[in-house]
Parts: C-alpha cells; sequence; structure tokens
C-alpha cells in the first residue's frame, strides 16, 4: 500500500474525531466532511464510499425502522404513562430508579441488538427525569452503559459479539456455558459503580408521589393494535433468522416500521409526513459517514497494518496476546464503532494464528466450520470484551451511545462528548480491567 493514502485516511479519521472530542463542530457535521473528503483526495472513490456504506445497509435500516415505529406511537402518551408507572414503582427514590433502568434494559439487551433497545426504551427516560426533578442526560447515558454491556450475556446480544463468536462457529448454548458470565460481571461492575457515578440521582427523593402528573393513554385501540405489531417484531427479531426461510432484523424492523405508518395513517392520529419528518436523520447521516471513514482506513491498508504489528508483539504467547488484545480493542472500540472494528479484525486476528502456526490453514476458509482449538478462545474472547467494552469509553464508541445522544438533542439536552468521556472512561476502564481478570482467571491461570 502506498503511504500517502494511509497518512490521508488517518488524518481525516482522526481529524474528525477530534473535532468531535472538542466540540469544535456537529459531530454530522465533522464526520459528513471527513468522508467527503476523502473523495474528493482520491483516497476512496464515490463508488467506493457509497459501496461501504451499502455494505451496511442492515444496520441502518435496523435503525430507521426501529425510529419509525418508536415515533410511530408519540401521539398515544405510552412512553409518558410508562415513565410515571416506572417512578411510582421506584417509590419516588432515585437510587430505585437507577436500579430499575439496569434491571429493564439488562434482559432485554441480552436478545436484542443494544442499539434498538435503546431506541425503544430512551423515549421513557426525559418524562421519567423529569417528574422526579432531575437531568435526563446521565439516566441516558446509563442506559447506553447497561446495553453495551448485557450484550455480551448472549452472542446475540451484540452485533460484534455475534460477528467473532460465529467466525469460530460459537453456539448460542457454548457461548452462555463458557463467556456469559463475563456480560455477567460488566453489569456488575456498573451497579457497584451506580452511587459514585451518579450521586445526585442516587440520592434523590421524592416525597410526595400524588404531585406526580398523571398523563391518560389516548387512542387506546390504535395502541393496542400497535402492541400487537410490536410483539410480532419482537417474536421475530429473536426467532426470525432461525425460520426455514429467515428473516433478518434489518427487514423485520422495516416491516414493523411500515405497519406502523399503514396504522397511524388510517387512524388518522397522526400523518405520514410527521413521522418521517421526526425522523432521527442527523443520526443514520452520521453512521453513513463512519463507515466511509473506516472504509478509509480499510482500503489504504491502516487496519491491516496496526494488526500486524500487534501480531509482531504478541508471537505465541496467547497469554499476554489475550491482555493486549483485550486493551487494544478495547481503546480502539472507544474510538472506532466495534461492528467494523471486528469485521477487519477478525480475518486478521485468523490470518496471524495461521502464520503463528497456532492453527491450520483451513482456519482461513471462508466455509469453515471446524472448531477452534480449546487454548485460542481466550483470545477471541478478549477481542469480544474489548470491542464491546471499549464502546463505553467516548461518544462514538458505539451505535447505541449516538442513538441515546440522538435522542437528547430531540430533548434539547445534546450529549456533548466531553461529557460521556467524564462517565464513559471510568466505566471502561473498571469493565476492562474486571474483564482481563476474568479472561486470566477463566482461561489463562
Amino acid at each position: 500500500m502506498e503511504t500517502w493514502p494511509q497518512i490521508t485516511a488517518s488524518v481525516i479519521f482522526f481529524g474528525v474525531i477530534a473535532l468531535i472530542a472538542t466540540e469544535r463542530m456537529h459531530l454530522t457535521v465533522a464526520a459528513f466532511l471527513g468522508a467527503m473528503l476523502l473523495i474528493f483526495l482520491h483516497v476512496l472513490t464515490l463508488d467506493q464510499a457509497i459501496g461501504y456504506i451499502g455494505n451496511s445497509h442492515a444496520t441502518l435500516a435496523l435503525f430507521f425502522g426501529v425510529m419509525v415505529m418508536v415515533r410511530a406511537f408519540e401521539p398515544t402518551k405510552i412512553f409518558e404513562y410508562l415513565a410515571t408507572q416506572m417512578v411510582i414503582m421506584a417509590r419516588g427514590e432515585g437510587k430505585r430508579l437507577l436500579l430499575g433502568i439496569v434491571a429493564i434494559t439488562t434482559p432485554i439487551c441480552a436478545v436484542l441488538p443494544n442499539a434498538t433497545t435503546v431506541m425503544l426504551l430512551a423515549p421513557l427516560i426525559p418524562p421519567m427525569a423529569q417528574e422526579i426533578n432531575v437531568n435526563f442526560v446521565p439516566l441516558l447515558i446509563l442506559m447506553v452503559f447497561v446495553a453495551n454491556s448485557a450484550g455480551l450475556l448472549t452472542i446475540v446480544g451484540d452485533p460484534a459479539t455475534f460477528i467473532v463468536g460465529s467466525s469460530i462457529n460459537m453456539s448460542f448454548l457454548e457461548y452462555l456455558m463458557k463467556l456469559s458470565l463475563g456480560g455477567a460481571l460488566a453489569v456488575g461492575t456498573i451497579v457497584v459503580m451506580l452511587p459514585i457515578l451518579f450521586p445526585n440521582i442516587w440520592n434523590k427523593k421524592l416525597d410526595n408521589l400524588n404531585q406526580l402528573p398523571h398523563p391518560v393513554v389516548n387512542h387506546p385501540r390504535m395502541l393496542a393494535l400497535g402492541g400487537v405489531i410490536v410483539a410480532l417484531v419482537l417474536l421475530l427479531f429473536v426467532v426470525g433468522e432461525s425460520l426455514p426461510v429467515p428473516i433478518s432484523p434489518a427487514a423485520i424492523a422495516l416491516l414493523g416500521a411500515a405497519l406502523c405508518l399503514l396504522l397511524t395513517h388510517h387512524s388518522g392520529i397522526d400523518t405520514v409526513q410527521n413521522i418521517l419528518r421526526d425522523v432521527d436523520w442527523s443520526t443514520l447521516i452520521f453512521f453513513m459517514c463512519v463507515f466511509v471513514l473506516i472504509g478509509g482506513l480499510q482500503e489504504t491498508g491502516v487496519i491491516s497494518t496496526a494488526s500486524v504489528l500487534l501480531g509482531a508483539i504478541i508471537g505465541q504467547n496467547i497469554a499476554l496476546g489475550s491482555m493486549l488484545l483485550l486493551f487494544a480493542t478495547g481503546i480502539l472500540s472507544s474510538l472506532i464503532p466495534n461492528i467494523p472494528l471486528v469485521v477487519a479484525m477478525v480475518p486478521l486476528l485468523k490470518e496471524y494464528l495461521v502464520n503463528a502456526d497456532l492453527a491450520g490453514p483451513e482456519l482461513l476458509s471462508p466455509d469453515f466450520a471446524g472448531q477452534i482449538p480449546p487454548e485460542l478462545l481466550p483470545l477471541f474472547a478478549a477481542m469480544m470484551f474489548g470491542a464491546t467494552l471499549g464502546g463505553n469509553g467516548t461518544l462514538v464508541g458505539a451505535s447505541s451511545n449516538i442513538v441515546a445522544a440522538g435522542i437528547a438533542e430531540q430533548h434539547g439536552k445534546p450529549i456533548s462528548f466531553r461529557l460521556f468521556l467524564t462517565y464513559g472512561i471510568p466505566v471502561m476502564a473498571a469493565q476492562l480491567l474486571v474483564l482481563s481478570l476474568y479472561v486470566g482467571v477463566r482461561f489463562l491461570l
């Protein structure tokens, strides 16, 4: 690979990250300009850029579909009603509310993609925070942390975990038996840190619950029919890809969006134009541009070069390699969304294992259907844990972070890069440390 394209792609990528981190520019504008620079400086052609967006069409379709579904239910006031009920169940106590968010988000994220869960649950947070008179931004950030962490409970809970696990033919049950404890430890770490991270909310107490507003659910018939649609979508999310004719989560989300638009239009409670106008287009465009920026790093060989250097450091030391991979992937994932990161790193890790004579050449086959040697599992586990938990570090580290930021901005309180960092770095550092101990004790000692 030529040096000039590599330097250009790297400078543009980290320049975009710097603009977002210093809040000199809106994150969507920064990513958009960065993607355009790659094209106009001939690092990528327009066709290549569109190709990288097309390769990630499933992610974009999933987000769009769920955004439309959530927006379609706004006229029913169901989110305000559920938020009030959660405050009442928490007896007006902040610590119960924080623990309640963890308890609700964790099981859902074990079976649904974390960004999808955030899109479904996040609309509850602003009205709930308003009722107990606290800032809703920290509550949204907590939901994101839990969503990202709980994705490690099952192999389908996070796209990065699924990509890595399926690359070594790990079954759902095998993951549960060998690795899901890591997800439980990640969530447990957050629970332990709650009083430290959110002391004001933890100590908050609402004395008179009778003063809470009691929103009335509108359009109950439409809500009941919509509930059937949501139940169908959630069921298909779980079993869709195992059906005789597999249905992808993206297609399921788009079907749900189409049915919700049909229901809303014919019930007359809102217009299709209003719903589509309120879709968070800024977040969708940001993701498109990030896929292009990552494409520039892949196309020029920057990611490949970095992984080769990592392989040279690791040698044949599995224990050292696991620890380095966990922290290196964690740090990279805090800057690069974890889905394209693991897509790039899985084949490079396999190539390293073959070159280091730690696995046979059949591992590199696209049709590989065997099992990796048990002693190599720590390397893949470390990649899963690092890529997933590293997303808690910064605002751009995971798709669910960006989704939450878009929702916060729609409610008038943008989540700044710096604010997210003050919560994210301690959580990421603590989780990576705990998981490194788990990997060491579970596999290496």
